[in-house]
């Protein structure tokens, strides 16, 4: 249930100040762009979708993502449902763990389910597979190396899906089963708190043409900064648990209309007889697939020079802004070939791209 939006706004500190931010990890050689990452403590902690707009949605989690960001101090204002995203300084407070820049607060009902990569549920086995088939090296779906919370899906148009996930910043296996516990409890006597989240909306459609469903997918993807233990507890006792999502409107990879859409397609559930593709795990093709269009990679570097066009303005592990021109949705749309030089389960070392 959508509960309210507020207006986009800037939020953050100097992004060498910030705990959490969004960075570029480049090849060695060329300096091109290999990873898209969410960095926390100048660490790798996510692995996040492919500039290119048409390789297949991602969050992995890497090895290095082992630290929550919650703040002590605002255990208590969260506590149960906030009524406005300006209530009690919660923006302010986050705010001085993300890098500076524009975002949009979404305040949010979910009723999370717990899915297990590779189960019943498991969008990268399931809804990916109908977009982009299954990996036509490896044979296998993307693995995001982490369990993860589904909370919403609808469609957007004829040629569109948005499906929502919140992501764990650790598993919940490492939660303290004493607190997950005590917010069953209340959540059974009708409390509602809040969590706190960074977001992205990234827009993946395949250019490829080799599965069974064409249409985009928008995923929108929030990333805990609190919440932890309410997250696991509403999906343990089927409870909604309110959620306060700062969209990171400049590290997402999708236009600023169809940020603007969110509100109104947040509060439009999927309808009896509206159709998203496959629910359920598939299993792997049997027969051999067709393989991708050829390429031509700059030496070195893992992806092409169109591919290091369109970057968007990010960081680089160094701190250095890493700045490209922006690629609309129609043109990511004209892309027609695919690489992908490491195994979806490798998150150290993939390069994905799709290239004109």
């Amino acid at each position: 249930m959508m509960i309210k939006a507020g207006g986009p706004r800037t939020v953050g500190v100097p992004s060498p100040e910030a705990r959490l931010r969004f960075g570029a990890e480049l090849q060695e050689l060329s300096g091109g762009p290999r990873r898209r990452l969410l960095m926390v403590d100048d660490e790798p902690a996510f692995e996040l979708s492919f500039y290119c707009g048409t390789c297949p949605l991602l969050f992995r989690r890497l090895e290095t993502a082992n630290e929550k960001l919650h703040l002590e101090d605002m255990q208590e204002r969260l506590g149960g449902p906030l009524d406005d995203p300006d209530d009690n300084g919660v923006i302010e407070a986050f705010g001085a763990l993300l890098p500076e820049g524009e975002y949009l607060p979404l305040l949010l009902d979910v009723e999370p389910r717990l899915v297990i990569p590779g189960k019943e549920g498991d969008y990268f086995s399931g809804e990916q597979i109908t977009a982009w088939g299954i990996d036509q090296f490896w044979r296998l779906p993307q693995y995001p190396h982490t369990p993860y919370y589904r909370t919403f899906e609808t469609v957007v148009d004829a040629d569109a899906h948005l499906y929502e996930f919140v992501v764990p910043m650790v598993p919940p296996t490492w939660n303290e089963r004493r607190r997950v516990e005590e917010y069953v409890a209340h959540m059974e006597r009708g409390t509602v708190p809040t969590a706190v989240a960074i977001s992205t909306l990234d827009v993946c459609q395949s250019a490829l043409g080799l599965a069974d469903d064409p249409a985009a997918h928008w995923g929108l993807t929030h990333f805990l900064l609190d919440g932890h233990h309410k997250l696991e507890a509403a999906a343990t006792a089927r409870r909604p648990v309110r959620l306060l999502s700062l969209l990171a409107l400049g590290e997402s990879l999708a236009e600023g209309e169809d940020a603007a859409r969110l509100p109104a397609l947040r509060a439009t559930p999927l309808g009896p007889n509206d159709r998203i593709a496959a629910r359920k795990v598939l299993p792997a093709p049997t027969g051999p697939l067709p393989s991708a269009r050829p390429h031509s990679p700059d030496p070195g570097s893992g992806v092409t020079g169109d591919a290091v066009a369109r970057l968007r303005p990010t960081t680089a592990p160094s701190g250095q802004p890493v700045s490209q021109p922006r690629v609309s949705r129609t043109r990511r749309q004209g892309v027609r070939s695919q690489s992908k030089t490491s195994p979806p389960g490798a998150g150290s070392s993939s390069t994905r791209s799709e290239t004109t």
